[in-house]
């Protein structure tokens, strides 16, 4: 029922920028929380950053100081900054949602920094 939509991947050169966006639909509920994860080929998913409705924030050690995760609520739309992109960064990123205790999942859009 309920629509993740992921936007924002390509091909970023190194020490670049990229910015995600996550756009959530078809919901009944208010969004209780929501997340970026990613998977690298031949690795498991992991977390990257995380907001919650009462706006606390939790980011991954590797991406701390490089990423910030955002949402903008008239919009359903949650964001991820992602700054000095760096090789490791590589991976397909998923968008999580938590709506009423139970979690929706994008398909995902890959990021690709090049050496």
């Amino acid at each position: 029922q309920v629509q993740v939509v992921e936007y924002g991947g390509g091909l970023v050169q190194a020490g670049g920028s990229l910015r995600l966006s996550c756009v959530v639909s078809g919901n009944r509920f208010s969004l209780s929380a929501m997340g970026w994860y990613r998977q690298a080929p031949g690795k498991q998913r992991e977390l990257v950053a995380q907001t919650t409705s009462a706006d606390s924030t939790n980011y991954a050690d590797s991406v701390k100081g490089r990423c910030t995760i955002s949402r903008d609520n008239t919009k359903n739309t949650m964001y991820l900054q992602m700054n000095s992109l760096k090789p490791e960064d590589t991976a397909r990123y998923y968008c999580k949602t938590v709506i009423a205790n139970l979690e929706d999942w994008g398909s995902g859009t890959v990021v690709t920094d090049t050496s």
